[in-house]
Parts: structure tokens; C-alpha cells; sequence
């Protein structure tokens, strides 16, 4: 019933499985951009005739608009990004490159690792690596185990697994994180299209956040910082509208957020990620859950009947994607297959090659939900699936 609010499924036959990739759009992202440039479009926090001012505000407005969606205390701790690599990138190197030790789960997106590599960090020298169990579990044995021989580091996690869907008890993590004086950043690239958070709830210190995972435009994002932090963050750039005052002796800098938002930002992209949370403050997360979780337990439950399906975890303590393989055949066999017959999902190691090599597999079918999914694409997905199969027997 919400696929009316979103033009791409008045205008494409594509049963559309892709969504921890990139959520579809709503008419009201889409009109806000096109009436900011069409209408009003100025630069921000920069001149003073109407147009910028009302740019400014709209832009602004987004920054209020996450800061009460995501329950934070400031507008301060709200800072904008490109997204959630940017805002990982931005506290690895403004941050917690000065902690010895940073501790990331076997589950993490590349972008929760490599720039630990680009520290010149290794497994076992200044990088720890938290088990998981069969099942895709966070070992909290093996995590408080690391935490003791290695405290006050820095742990950075990721909230939903993007390629298994498993989810994370952040608080809990969070909690004894803390009782070993460590500071904790969460990869939320996933959470916010699925699940309502609340940063005084799980006071987590960092948490990076999507834009275009959750309803809104690409190319935006935002970084929540603890508010005790602030003032230790070093700038990751610098220059135009991150100044209080230049000379060409020395610069001095805004208080946050703006000594963070170097240069002119994605305003466009903002606004439309302002209009996307208004979008889920109408629609609410109590609805979106009782959709997904029963789209969620239905996909489950029919490709549980196809034979020889491959699962690497259950669906407790999941949402959103789910993986699979079929035994004795090849997952890009079957995308280019689905592919022809209009469903659109992913198949390979969805930037997460770690866990796959640890499950012995070069990559998985994953089908990832959204809250306008609906039975119909499950089935069609299924009868598509069985044709594939099909066709591949033969």
C-alpha cells in the first residue's frame, strides 16, 4: 500500500529487492530537490537575500528534524557528511587514530575496514577482530575478553548487518564497552529504514547514519557526535564556511558543527533527507516493523520450500536482508537469470569479502526488504527463483 508514495513503482515493472543497497525515493524527497533548485536555490550560511536565508533555514531545519528523530541532545552533535563511509572515514582519522587498539565484529562492510587498514593496522596489531558463532552471533565472551586485555580502545560496530541482516545489541555492546573506559562508533547505514533509535537510549558516542538507505537523496549522510567529544574531534577539512576568522598568520575556527562542514555542502540533498524523515515520522516505525517483520517471515518461510537452499543464519534478531545460496551452483548465474525476468537484488560478497571467506563462500544471493515490499514481490520472487533454478538444472 506505500508503493504509491514512491514514483519509481509507477514508472518500472522491477520487482525491487535491492533496498540495503539504496531505498527508493518518495515524491516529497524528489519535489523538495527539484523545488530548491527550481525555486529558491542559493548558497547557506553564507548571504543574506531572501533565497539563501530560506535555504539556510530549510537546510538547518534537516539538522533539527535528525537531531530529534535520532533523540540527541544538541543540533551541535549533528554534523553532515556524504554518508556513512565519509562519517567512518571522518572519526578514523580525526579521532580514533590516536587509540592503540580499535575493535570491529566479523560482520563489518568494507567501509568499517579498510580505513583501519589505512592506519597501517593488521589483525592482531592495533586491529581486534570480535568472533561470531555459527549462526552470525556477536560473542560477547570473546568481545569482553579483548575489552580486558585491551582497554580504553576503540570499538567501532556495525547496528544491522547489511549482507546478513543480523542486528546487533548495540546497547548492550555499548555497555560493557564503557565499563573498560572504551568509546563506541556505530555503522547505522541499515538502522534507520528498519528500526527507531534513540542515542540517549544507547549512548553510544558516534553513530554514522544514511541518507539514501533510508528514503532520502544519495550523497548524504551525517555523523552523531557525543556531545564530550566535540571539541577533541579535529577537523577532516577545512576551509570555506568552517572559519571564524583568517589572517595569514593563522585561522581560527566555528564551534561545531560548522568547523566540520568544510566548503558547500549537498543542499539539495539535505533538504530531501529532511523531507525523507518527515515521510517516517508520518508513516512510524510501529507500522514499518509490523510490515517488514511479516514480509520478512514470509520470504523466509517460502524459500525455506525451494530445495537445496543454503541459509548462514536464522531470522531471529534479523531484519531487512537475507542470504542464501543454492547448493552446486554459481549466486551470478542466478542474479543474471532474475535480472531477465524483472527482479532486481543483489548477488556477490555486498562489500563484506571477510565473512564470506570465513563461510567458505565467494558471495551470497541477498534479498533485502523494505518497508513497501509486499507478498506480491515475495511471490514473484519465488516464481522466479524456481524458474532460474529450472533452467540451470537443465
Amino acid at each position: 500500500m506505500f508503493k504509491k508514495d514512491f514514483p519509481y513503482f509507477n514508472n518500472s515493472k522491477t520487482v525491487y529487492l535491492d533496498n540495503a543497497a539504496t531505498t527508493q525515493k518518495p515524491q516529497c524527497v524528489i519535489d523538495s530537490q527539484i523545488e530548491y533548485y527550481e525555486k529558491y536555490c542559493a548558497n547557506t550560511h553564507r548571504s543574506n537575500f531572501g533565497h539563501a536565508n530560506k535555504a539556510t533555514i530549510n537546510f538547518e531545519k534537516t539538522r533539527t528534524l535528525l537531531k530529534e528523530f535520532i533523540n540527541a541532545s544538541k543540533n551541535e552533535e549533528i554534523i553532515f557528511t556524504k554518508g556513512v563511509t565519509e562519517s567512518i572515514n571522518f572519526i578514523a582519522n580525526s579521532y580514533a587514530k590516536n587509540f592503540k587498539t580499535v575493535i570491529i565484529s566479523s560482520l563489518e562492510h568494507h567501509s568499517n575496514i579498510v580505513p583501519w587498514h589505512m592506519q597501517k593496522r593488521t589483525l592482531g596489531n592495533g586491529l581486534e577482530v570480535v568472533r561470531c558463532n555459527n549462526n552470525l552471533d556477536f560473542d560477547f565472551e570473546h568481545f569482553e575478553q579483548i575489552l580486558k586485555n585491551n582497554p580504553k580502545s576503540f570499538v567501532s560496530v556495525t547496528h544491522i548487518s547489511n549482507a546478513f541482516g543480523k542486528i546487533y545489541d548495540i546497547k548492550k555492546i555499548t555497555e560493557l564497552a564503557h565499563k573498560y573506559d572504551a568509546v563506541v562508533m556505530v555503522d547505522g547505514a541499515q538502522s534507520l529504514a528498519h528500526l527507531k533509535v534513540d542515542m540517549q537510549d544507547l549512548d553510544v558516542d558516534f553513530f554514522a547514519i544514511s541518507a539514501h538507505k533510508t528514503f532520502g537523496p544519495t550523497g548524504v549522510g551525517a555523523i552523531y557526535v557525543k556531545e564530550k567529544y566535540l571539541k577533541e574531534i579535529e577537523p577532516y577539512q577545512t576551509g570555506g564556511a568552517t572559519i571564524d576568522e583568517v589572517t595569514f598568520n593563522t585561522s581560527t575556527l566555528l564551534d561545531s558543527p560548522y568547523k566540520f562542514e568544510a566548503g558547500t555542502q549537498n543542499i539539495a540533498g539535505i533538504i530531501g533527507f529532511g523531507k525523507a524523515l518527515e515521510y517516517l515520522n508520518i508513516i512510524g516505525y510501529e507500522n514499518i516493523q509490523i510490515v517488514e517483520n511479516d514480509v520478512y517471515r514470509y520470504l523466509d518461510e517460502e524459500l525455506r520450500k525451494i530445495p537445496k537452499i543454503i541459509f548462514y543464519n536464522d531470522i531471529k534478531d534479523s531484519i531487512g536482508s537475507r542470504s542464501f545460496n543454492f547448493e552446486g551452483l554459481v549466486h551470478d548465474d542466478i542474479g543474471i537469470l532474475l535480472d531477465k525476468m524483472n527482479i532486481a537484488l543483489r548477488v556477490g560478497h555486498h562489500c563484506a569479502q571477510p565473512i564470506m571467506k570465513q563461510l567458505n563462500v565467494k558471495g551470497t544471493i541477498r534479498v533485502s526488504i523494505a518497508f513497501y515490499n509486499d507478498y506480491n514481490d515475495v511471490s514473484e520472487l519465488i516464481t522466479a527463483l524456481r524458474k532460474a533454478l529450472q533452467m540451470l538444472d537443465a
